[in-house]
C-alpha cells in the first residue's frame, strides 16, 4: 500500500441538536472527491473522536466509506486506551472495507507508557489487525511523543506500514525517517513542516486545514515534489496562517466555521467545545480574505445559516 499525497483529517458534522448529520459528511466528501486529495482520515482528532460514542463512530465510518470515490484511500482512527478495544475497533473498520487504521498512543496512564509498553501495544495490535497499521504520535493532546527508537523497533512488523507524526518537530521527523525501514511511510500532521518534511523523505500529510483548502494543500505538496520550493513555501505560508487559527487558537469550532464560509458543511462543534464569539469569527473572516480572496467575509453567511438550520438526522 503506497500512501502518498494529502489526506484531510475529516471533521464530523453535527446538526444544531447535537446529533450526527451524516448527509453533511456525504456532501463534503462528494466535493473532496473532485479534488486531487489522496484519500480521507475518518475519526481522528479533527473528527472529535473522543467526543463520539462508538456506535456513532461506526455510523460515521460507514457513511464515509460509502461516499469515498474509488481510488481514494480511507483510513480509520481506531485507537483506544486498551489494547483489546483498539483491536476490536480496528477489525470493525477492516470489516467495513477501510484500507488502514490510524492508531494513536494510549496515554491515560502516562507514567507507565514507556518505550517497552508502547512497543508491546503496537505489536499486539498489528498481530491481530486485519488491515495495516499507521502509528499516530500527537503529543499536543496525549503529551506523549513516539521516539525514533520505538518506531524503528515496531516498524519491522510487516503489518505496520507507516506513521502520522503531528509533533511538528522537524528534527524528530528526520530521525524517524532515518531509523525506520526504507519502505516505512511517514505522513506529517502539521502544514508548517510539510515542505521540509517531504524533502527529508516524508510521503505526504494528514492535515485538518485540507478540510477548508484542499486544492491549496495539494498545490503545496505537488510543488514541493516538483522541486519548486518558492511555490511550495508560498502555499505553505498561507496554509500555516490558517492552521494557526484552526489549531491552538480557535480549534475545531474555528475550522468548522471556515468550512461553512467556503461552502462545505462545518456546523457546530460538540460540547464541551464552545462556539466561536464574534471576535474569533472576525479573525477567521480576515484570514479567509487573505488566503482565499474569492471569499468575501460575510457573503457566505446565508450558507452558514442554512447549514446550521438544515436537516439534522442521518
Amino acid at each position: 500500500m503506497i500512501l502518498k499525497g494529502i489526506f484531510p483529517a475529516l471533521t464530523t458534522p453535527f446538526g444544531p441538536d447535537g446529533d450526527l448529520y451524516l448527509e453533511g459528511l456525504r456532501q463534503n466528501i462528494a466535493r473532496y472527491n473532485q479534488t486531487a486529495l489522496a484519500g480521507y482520515v475518518v475519526n481522528g482528532s479533527t473528527g472529535e473522536s473522543v467526543l463520539l460514542r462508538w456506535g456513532e463512530v461506526e455510523r460515521v465510518w460507514e457513511a464515509a466509506k460509502e461516499a469515498a470515490a474509488p481510488g481514494k484511500f480511507v483510513i480509520a482512527g481506531t485507537g483506544a486506551e486498551s489494547t483489546v478495544e483498539t483491536i476490536e475497533h480496528t477489525n470493525r473498520a477492516a470489516a467495513l472495507g477501510y484500507d488502514a487504521a490510524l492508531v494513536r498512543t494510549p496515554h491515560y496512564f502516562k507514567p507507565q507508557m514507556t518505550a517497552d509498553t508502547l512497543s508491546e501495544y503496537y505489536l499486539r495490535v498489528a498481530d491481530a489487525a486485519r488491515i495495516p497499521i499507521l502509528l499516530y504520535s500527537v503529543p499536543i493532546f496525549t503529551q506523549l511523543t513516539l521516539k525514533a527508537e520505538v518506531v524503528a523497533h515496531v516498524a519491522a512488523h510487516p503489518n505496520i506500514i507507516g506513521m502520522k507524526d503531528s509533533s511538528g518537530d522537524l528534527a524528530g521527523i528526520a530521525e524517524i525517517i532515518a531509523a525506520a525501514p526504507r519502505d516505512f511511510q511517514l505522513l506529517v500532521g502539521g502544514v508548517s513542516v510539510l515542505h521540509e518534511s517531504l524533502q527529508k523523505g516524508a510521503t505526504g500529510a494528514v492535515l485538518a486545514v485540507a478540510c477548508v483548502f484542499p486544492d491549496l494543500c495539494v498545490e503545496a505538496y505537488e510543488a514541493s515534489l516538483a522541486g519548486n520550493s518558492s511555490r511550495a513555501q508560498a502555499a505553505q505560508r498561507k496554509l500555516t496562517a490558517a492552521a494557526n487559527l484552526f489549531g491552538p487558537r480557535h480549534g475545531i469550532a474555528g475550522l468548522k466555521y471556515a468550512m461553512d464560509l467556503v461552502g462545505f458543511y462545518g456546523g457546530p462543534a460538540r460540547p464541551p467545545l464552545l462556539p466561536l464569539n464574534s471576535t474569533a469569527k472576525a479573525e477567521i473572516d480576515e484570514m479567509l480574505a487573505s488566503v482565499a480572496p474569492g471569499i468575501v467575509p460575510g457573503i457566505a453567511q446565508e450558507a452558514v445559516a442554512a447549514a446550521n438550520t438544515g436537516p439534522v438526522k442521518a
